[in-house]
């Protein structure tokens, strides 16, 4: 044993051959060479389930053991602080103490703070400067948007917050921004914001996550010597999960290891799934070239899954063409094949995997090791749904159940408070959502009232509102909302539970407020309540569906037994299961239409590495399931099965349809008109004729029109609730709204109205809302 500059004691080096297996027995000879290659670049090219894991551990380990480095030496970057703990578990349970004397192992975050905290000064901060989180970041920048009277309104504090956010992973400072960029926010406002963020952050000797890093590049930029003494000072650099970088960790990487170019990254370009949050397949794909004479090490023995699945998600990645290529392949024999298979709709594609899981459950396969992964959070709901009327367990990973999230909880809010103008805690949940300018002192003012008259915080708002006690712009807000919910409960009788959602978050603004951000965060949120008012049309009165509500919720407080694992694909990485359920395989849901139109190709090969992904998490069994039909924006619409379907090499898939006809029906012929990237594909040498087996197969299936269409509702048609329309509106009417003023109605379809109001824009509205004007 021998003491290392932090007085922690490292074993000595081991001279016999039983301490030689310890470190190195059981890696396959790729893990076992990436290992000992100590000197160099190294990347370490690591397929889904191969083990990385246990290699970077044993490398670290083994560069201890050999005394290459002192544990202070070495710089060792994860992206979690999960992985963080699990590699110095991992390494403890090797070397024994000496992990203790690591400093710089851990997440980029945390080592860029530590670093920062020596260097502060030279980015104008003291050495105790506060980390703020999202909320005061958020809050901060509202002061700054309000103090230059813009419309927060129109230009959301939120949006400013994510545009910052990507600038900083870009590794722009406000200078750096160009035309382009600075024209994102706020008419050509977003340079100025970002400076003025970026100076009240200093004034208050503080940072935001993305400042630890970009901070860091800075100094590293500018001064020398702090760059060269961090170049001297770590003799080897190793990074997990290499793909997932974004641009300011790439060049804060890159700059840290020029001089020794002792550097390993691990990681699998065909598992780059974050481009959303920054991340750059890119970076993984040209390592070769930053660092010359790189060894790439590919590790393919996959140990986690059967040949069939890996066959299939190994057919599907090489349709890919950004990618360095491998094959995984596995020692195990049999499994079954990949199921496809072909079912009616949304409802119909819950029924089926609901039943599978109570066959495998019989069966005795545990429930924990089963998991439906979802494209798009507002896919769960079917399934809760589903689980909760067969007593199924499930527990949502990674993000909310879908009656748990925010805005479905102020949209039930207000559907309680409708139903039951007593609840106040709905009442205190909305009674300022969305900002309607009443604050606390109004709520305040409210329970003294209610208090002392023994009424209902609405009521009591009701009777303030003919005293003095408020302010009259509080007192106007009140009684407009007021009226809105008398109008809501009058509509209870004569509208669906879908129809008065629908129109209670219109005319509440709360809709409105979330166009505003115009964010993909509140993109998902819109989904969500769409989704919402998509599932309140199964149900006959409003009571019905609350009632159901209580019973899925109360599904939370259910015994700690074994579930079924719902998540997200992007969730699911890292993880695996004995069977993996994959519903919602069609075009326009998977791959995502909105990643298609906003990302065209590269976000088309991004969508593919995960479908790869999800493929890959299964380790016995694996299921995708597509839909004839399916709820788009509330619209039932015909759907066409995933062009990745037409991809999985067909000796690797089993295919299946409930509908009569055989899966030729389902494999729809992908002409080109229904192909939006046939062209960008057609122009590249080399790709034309690389579509793989299933195109083959898909194109001798008989003719199919791919091309969505709205079809009739399978059940409970949406017309058998409407109200008749009234005789004396129709098109080009000039009518008076309440709420939006005088318009002309400019369409019809039952009781249904769209709009043209001379001062709101084109509204859809309930013709009971509106009057003919005089």
């Amino acid at each position: 044993m021998f003491p290392n500059r932090s007085g922690v004691t490292v074993p000595a080096h081991p001279d016999s051959a039983a301490a030689d297996n310890a470190w190195l027995d059981g890696l396959n000879p790729p893990q076992r060479e990436a290992v000992l290659t100590s000197e160099g670049p190294v990347l370490m090219l690591a397929g889904a389930g191969t083990g990385k894991t246990a290699a970077l551990t044993a490398r670290l380990a083994n560069l201890l053991r050999e005394r290459k480095a002192w544990p202070s030496e070495i710089l060792c970057v994860t992206f979690t602080n999960r992985a963080a703990r699990e590699m110095r578990e991992r390494v403890g349970a090797l070397i024994g103490p000496a992990v203790e004397g690591m400093p710089w192992l851990g997440t980029f975050h945390a080592i860029a703070a530590r670093m920062l905290r020596r260097h502060a000064e030279l980015v104008g901060l003291q050495s105790n400067f506060t980390i703020i989180d999202t909320d005061d970041q958020l809050r901060l920048l509202k002061q700054l948007i309000q103090a230059e009277g813009i419309d927060d309104k129109r230009w959301p504090a939120r949006q400013l917050a994510g545009l910052i956010d990507r600038w900083k992973n870009r590794g722009y400072n406000p200078a750096d921004l160009d035309a382009l960029e600075n024209e994102a926010w706020a008419n050509g406002k977003g340079q100025r914001f970002y400076t003025l963020y970026q100076d009240r952050l200093r004034a208050l000797n503080a940072c935001d996550f993305g400042d630890l890093l970009l901070h860091m590049l800075n100094i590293f930029r500018r001064e020398r010597d702090v760059l060269e003494s961090y170049q001297q000072r770590f003799k080897y650099v190793m990074v997990d999960e290499y793909q997932d970088t974004n641009a300011v960790q790439y060049l804060w990487l890159r700059l840290i290891a020029q001089t020794r170019k002792n550097i390993c990254v691990v990681g699998d370009d065909d598992q780059s799934i974050y481009s959303w949050r920054g991340a750059e397949v890119a970076n993984i794909l040209r390592f070769e070239k930053d660092f010359p004479g790189a060894k790439v090490i590919r590790l393919e023995q996959n140990y986690r899954s059967t040949p069939h699945i890996l066959g299939a998600a190994s057919g599907l990645i090489a349709e890919n063409s950004e990618r360095l290529g491998k094959t995984l392949w596995t020692e195990r024999d049999g499994g079954d094949k990949v199921r496809v298979i072909g079912v009616w709709d949304g409802p119909e594609e819950a029924r089926r995997v609901g039943e599978d899981i109570e066959r495998l459950e019989r069966e005795g396969l545990p429930l924990d090791r089963v998991a439906i992964l979802v494209r798009a959070q507002f896919q769960t709901r079917e399934f809760e749904d589903r689980f909760i009327q067969i007593g199924l367990g499930y527990r949502i990973v990674g993000g909310f159940r879908f009656y748990e999230r925010a805005e479905i909880r102020d949209a039930l809010a207000y559907l309680r408070l409708i139903s039951s103008p007593s609840d106040d805690l709905a009442f205190e949940r909305i009674y300022n959502t969305p900002k309607r300018g009443l604050g606390d002192k109004t709520l305040e003012k409210l329970h003294r009232f209610a208090r002392a008259q023994s009424v209902p915080l609405l009521r009591a708002a009701l009777d303030i509102c003919d005293t003095d006690e408020l302010p009259a712009r509080a007192r106007n807000t009140l009684i407009a909302l007021i009226r809105d919910f008398a109008r809501w409960r009058d509509n209870v009788a004569t509208l669906t539970p879908a129809e008065l959602v629908r129109t209670m978050l219109e005319e509440s603004g709360y809709t409105a407020a979330l166009q505003a951000e115009k964010s993909t965060e509140a993109s998902g949120r819109l989904e969500n309540l769409t989704e919402l008012a998509r599932a309140m049309e199964e149900y006959e009165t409003l009571g019905d569906f609350l009632e159901h509500v209580s019973l899925v919720m109360d599904n939370e407080n259910a015994a700690d037994t074994e579930k079924v694992t719902i998540m997200t694909m992007h969730g699911a990485k890292g993880l695996e299961f004995d069977q993996v359920f994959l519903p919602g395989w069609e075009e326009g849901v998977f791959p995502s239409q909105r990643s298609l139109d906003e990302g065209g190709l590269a976000s088309l090969e991004e969508e593919r590495r995960l479908a790869y992904v999800a493929i890959t998490r299964a380790r016995r069994r694996c299921t995708i399931i597509h839909a004839a039909n399916r709820r788009i924006y509330g619209q039932w619409t015909s759907s066409i099965p995933s062009r990745f379907i037409g991809e999985l090499p067909a000796e690797h898939i089993e295919e299946e349809t409930t509908l009569s006809g055989g899966a030729s029906l389902w494999r729809a012929q992908w002409s080109e008109h229904a192909d939006p990237f046939a062209d960008v594909v057609r122009n590249q040498p080399g790709k034309a004729a690389s579509r793989g087996p299933g195109w083959q197969r898909a194109a001798a299936t008989q003719d199919f029109n791919p091309v969505p269409r709205r079809i009739a509702e399978p059940s409970r048609s949406a017309a058998s609730f409407a109200s008749k329309p009234r005789t004396d509106v129709h098109i080009g009417t000039r009518v008076f709204h309440d709420k939006f003023g005088y318009g002309t109605v400019a369409a019809q379809e039952g009781n249904k109205l769209e709009i043209d109001f001379e001062t709101a824009g084109r509204k859809r509205v309930i013709d009971s809302f509106v009057k003919p004007a005089a």
